[in-house]
Parts: C-alpha cells; structure tokens; sequence
C-alpha cells in the first residue's frame, strides 16, 4: 500500500476509536510503510482527523519528528522489536481504565476476548511515555502479547494490520465491561483453554469484521 493509502485507513481508524468512544482529545494509531518506517496520526483529536500528510516516523532514529505525537517513542520501540507488528493502536477505553484501577485481571470470558490472548499484561508505570527508554519498557512489558494495559494511562493494541489493531481495541474494552459485571457478582472465570484456542484460530476472519462494523458507525 502506499503512505496515501495507509494515511486514508489511518483516518478513517481514528474516527472509528472515536465513534466508539475509545479515544478522548488523545489517542494515535501507526502502521508500518516499511520495514523500518511508521506512518502516524498527528498530535490532535482522531475524532477530527481529515487526510493530509501524516508524521513519518524511523524506527531507529534517536528523535522524534516535530510533527509527531510525543509519545510516539511507544509506537517506534514495540515496532523494532515485533516485526510482525504492522500496526499499533493507542487509546483510553474507559472501562479498560476501571479495572486496571481495581487491579483485576482482563482474561476471555467470551469467544471475542480470545483474540486478545489468555491475559492481557499490565504496565504499571503511569507516566507518559515520552522518551525511549520507558518506551523500551513498556515494549518488553507488552513482550508477544496483542494488548497492553497502562495503568492510569489508557492500553495498546497491536496487529498484522491496521484493522486488527483497531478491532482488538474494541474488544478490550468489551473484556472489561464484562469483566466489571461478572466481578460484581462471583469469581472471573475465563473460558476453557481448548475453547480459547478454538475461537482464536478465526481471529484474522473476526477482527476485519469488527473493523467493517467500527468503520461503517463512523460515517
């Protein structure tokens, strides 16, 4: 695809996460252009996105462009060290927040959240990640996983493509909107590994699904 093309998949991304509530006056979504380089949306609403020219970013360079989101060094260091990573989706899904609040684990209790792993990891530090060497942290934190909580500062999501990063944004704040109903009531019981294995053997089939359903909302 050409970085036209993926500047287009990239607005229409940021309105997706907008219109379903994921992100707020912040947020950025990045897909690779090329083995060392990332497209990214710019500093400013997602929600409010209009084409233009996107920040491009290297993934070894020691400095960020001016244009770019000053939290990209996040975008840059999981790109170097997940080649099979052609997306990354930042944003603050409400819910997602509560429970890394309260400290409860996010684990598939539906078919849909086995397409984010048997748990998804926490970051424990709260700062912005604006410089690289808490990025590399938070790199090694997220490890072969497809989701990352921050504690007290939003999650990252991660795909093959643009749509997969996005789709499992929305399905980590559906794990923990479940996650918080279930909790009142009893013990959070994920599903049997063999059934987890089961539904993420759809994953690339359900995730573009859910991106076409996202997408289309937000028109």
């Amino acid at each position: 695809m050409s970085p036209a093309s993926i500047a287009e998949d990239l607005t229409r991304a940021g309105h997706a996460l907008d219109a379903a509530g994921l992100v707020t006056a912040f947020g950025h979504v990045s897909a690779r252009i090329s083995d060392e380089e990332l497209l990214i949306t710019p500093p400013r609403p997602l929600g409010a996105l209009a084409g233009g020219e996107f920040p491009q970013l290297s993934i070894c360079a020691g400095k960020l462009p001016d244009d770019a989101p000053r939290e990209a060094w996040m975008h840059t260091a999981i790109a170097a060290v997940r080649p099979d990573v052609g997306a990354i989706c930042r944003a603050q899904p409400p819910t997602v927040a509560a429970t890394a609040t309260l400290g409860i684990p996010l684990v598939p209790l539906h078919g849909q959240g086995s397409l984010l792993g048997a748990i998804v990891p926490i970051f424990h530090n709260s700062r912005l990640i604006r410089e690289p060497g808490i990025a590399r942290e938070l790199a090694a934190a997220l490890g072969s996983a497809s989701a990352l909580v921050l504690r007290g500062n939003g999650a990252i999501t991660v795909g093959a493509t643009l749509p997969e990063a996005v789709a499992r944004m929305w399905i980590l704040e559906e794990t923990a909107k479940l996650t918080l109903a279930v909790a009142a009531h009893g013990p959070v019981r994920p599903l049997p590994a063999e059934e987890q294995a089961a539904w993420a053997a759809t994953g690339s089939e359900l995730l573009n699904r859910i991106w076409h359903h996202l997408t289309a909302a937000s028109r």
